[in-house]
């Protein structure tokens, strides 16, 4: 355990790790992650995965068209795979609101160099996703540069770089207290304390616990959410990420051949990784329903993980009210995706660099004053 450090980050998820990674890269010394178990064992580890630049808000097309663009190159810069696979995204709408609503999305990514594409016709959409039932669908929208990722290889991979470029990752490290200092922050852990000058709040569904040690209150809270993968089978029964907003589902096949898929609670917001049988059955059946052809594949595993919400469900980025103290948080089930942005956006505030893009917005005090970032496109 080291005693001193320049920045403390806590949190070895995707965004704690890529966060590492680009403040080391920018020669940023002595850069120390602390995991309370070890580095993808959280939400990122239990993700859906999916990387998407179909948006309705014009700072996350941006945000994760720079995504698209960053994990198309991302196996060449960190040196390591991160199994990207870009099948698409077709998204589904079953409300003429939502359908009016996805047109006007589609006309905002246009005009910002995401060609995704809308229609009405069901063909078009079995030819993208061979056989899927969705003729009580309204419309679609694809894009053909989304896919997802490998989270364990992609954050593995950021965590290698990192280290490559001097940062350190003390696992099983669990903070316990957090103070202010002149100049600095002081980190109490199980295994010592670390005197640094920032510290970088990246503790996903726990980081409302994180920032209650540093007196700063935050207003997220962790939502669970089940998801199930079957046996692996033949490539080509669900080659996209098929999503819906109102529909409340997302299915994707991996390249190995199985298939993952979820669903969004209506409440549960109990922390654990533990599954029930009532969501199983609720989610093959939607599975079936849409690929008939799913019928006699196996379910061989499910699990839940968290997602770490906020009441706009969009980021929390940038200083507290404590001096030193900082939050990159509250990514609502998106903190995958975004988190190679996330990682530059905080890189650029704490080495007084202007950042990729204006996080303002994101600061924890828009809900002190009123304000929310509204997004139309969150599952």
């Amino acid at each position: 355990m080291p005693k001193t450090a320049d920045i403390v980050i806590i949190g070895g998820g995707g965004v704690g790790t890529a966060t590492a990674y680009y403040l080391a890269k920018s020669g940023r010394k002595n850069v120390v992650v602390l995991e309370k178990n070890t580095v993808c064992s959280g939400s990122t580890g239990r993700c859906g995965a999916g990387i998407r630049a179909q948006w309705g808000l014009e700072l996350n097309c941006r945000m994760a068209l720079a995504c698209l663009d960053t994990f198309e190159h991302l196996d060449e810069e960190l040196g390591l795979p991160t199994g990207l696979n870009q099948g698409g995204y077709l998204l589904v709408a079953y409300k003429e609101k939502e359908w009016a609503q996805f047109q006007k999305n589609v006309e905002l990514q246009h005009s910002l160099g995401i060609m995704s594409e809308a229609f009405t016709d069901v063909k078009r959409a079995q030819e993208i996703c061979p056989g899927v039932a969705v003729d009580d669908a309204i419309g679609f929208t694809f894009y053909q540069r989304d896919g997802h990722a490998d989270p364990f290889l992609t954050t593995f991979a950021f965590q290698e770089a990192a280290k490559r470029y001097g940062a350190t990752f003390c696992k099983f490290t669990e903070v316990v207290g957090l103070k202010a200092t002149k100049g600095g922050m002081l980190v109490e852990t199980n295994r010592g304390n670390i005197d640094c000058k920032d510290v970088i709040n990246c503790a996903g569904s726990w980081a409302q616990d994180v920032a209650a040690l540093a007196g700063v209150k935050l207003p997220n809270w962790a939502e669970r959410h089940q998801i199930i993968i079957t046996e692996p089978v033949d490539p080509g029964v669900c080659p996209p990420m098929l999503m819906s907003f109102s529909g409340n589902y997302y299915i994707q096949q991996r390249p190995h051949g199985s298939i993952i898929a979820g669903e969004s609670p209506s409440s549960d917001i109990r922390l654990g990784y533990t599954s029930n049988v009532n969501s199983i059955a609720s989610i093959a059946r939607t599975v079936l329903k849409l690929l008939p052809r799913a019928k006699n594949i196996r379910v061989v595993r499910q699990w839940a993980g968290h997602y770490d919400m906020t009441p706009d469900s969009a980021p929390i980025l940038g200083e507290t009210d404590v001096k030193h103290f900082w939050h990159a948080t509250g990514f609502s089930g998106h903190g995958f995706m975004l988190a190679p942005v996330a990682g530059q956006i905080m890189t650029a505030l704490l080495n007084g660099d202007k950042p990729p893009f204006d996080p303002t917005i994101m600061d924890y005090k828009r809900f002190e004053r009123g304000e929310k970032i509204v997004e139309p496109n969150v599952v």
